[in-house]
């Protein structure tokens, strides 16, 4: 089972979808996360810390920045938080690799619960970087609906099932 949430920031989508692993897991579940903190921004260790109290230890974390198809073994469940951290970490490479990253999960005989964040509803970034960054966000994130069973769109802790 391939599942989507995406949503804004703070929109609860993280907590939503840890519900929805720890559901679907027989063992203890697997957090993969995707945050590289290269730049020692202290502000996102907060919110990293505040993400492990909520989960305490109903997860084995694993922290994976770039490959997650390595990290992932058939016959378990994992929640990938989030995309958009990976797709940060990669978004030098070209698109048809990032997109073919995530399509190898598709293959992967295991349950996989995605975050995404929804950046593309708001205006055009006026910079090249930032552009890419939601551009490529948008793709990946048309291909994580085309792959997934399900997909939920999260707003005010609410999920909507679109698929």
């Amino acid at each position: 089972m391939k599942i989507l949430y995406f949503g804004g920031q703070k929109s609860g989508k993280s907590s939503l979808a840890e519900h929805h692993a720890k559901e679907l897991s027989t063992h203890q579940p697997y957090y993969l996360a995707t945050y590289d903190n290269r730049f020692g921004d202290s502000e996102m260790e907060t919110r990293i810390a505040k993400h492990r109290n909520t989960r305490k230890n109903d997860f084995i974390t694993i922290e994976e920045t770039r490959n997650l198809a390595a990290a992932i073994q058939p016959n378990h469940t994992y929640l990938i938080d989030c995309i958009s951290m990976w797709l940060l970490n990669r978004i030098e490479e070209e698109e048809a690799i990032l997109i073919s990253a995530i399509e190898e999960l598709e293959n992967i005989d295991a349950n996989i619960v995605f975050v995404l964040n929804d950046v593309g509803t708001g205006v055009i970034p006026n910079d090249p970087l930032s552009r890419r960054f939601v551009d490529l966000s948008g793709i990946i994130g048309q291909t994580l609906a085309r792959i997934c069973d399900e997909v939920y769109e999260v707003k005010l802790g609410l999920e909507i099932r679109l698929k």
